[in-house]
């Protein structure tokens, strides 16, 4: 989904996942390079007219938010990394990610291990 954006337009909705709600000016001053307030405005505009961004009046002007969930945004760009990178195997992926284990604290994977025990109970296994 927020990989077919244009590039300046992705850098928007990255930073206002990362900072939160922020205002046309912040966004301008919060991105890398030199770029207009008016461009940016117009982008936040785009973004909003495509439902990647809301806008919502406050005291100290419109405040631009993202429109969808960090937790959607993160499942859809997971799901197109497990896509292209692993044929579309989430197991794949699992085994890549838990290949990394010496990066993985012992409470992460109790965690892991209790989602996996809920997924099969969810499956009636």
């Amino acid at each position: 989904m927020l990989n077919r954006l244009p590039p300046k337009e992705r850098q928007i909705v990255d930073l206002l996942y990362q900072q939160g709600a922020m205002t046309a000016a912040e966004v301008t001053d919060g991105l890398p390079g030199a770029v207009s307030g008016s461009a940016v405005r117009t982008m936040l505009k785009r973004l909003e007219d495509k439902g990647f961004v809301r806008r919502e009046e406050h005291e100290r002007g419109f405040l631009y938010s993202p429109a969808v969930s960090d937790q959607t945004a993160r499942k859809s760009a997971l799901s197109d990394v497990v896509r292209v990178f692993f044929n579309g195997s989430p197991t794949s992926a699992a085994s890549a990610l838990l290949g990394m284990s010496d990066g993985i604290e012992a409470s992460e994977l109790d965690a892991l291990e209790k989602m996996i025990a809920q997924a099969r109970k969810s499956k009636g296994m």
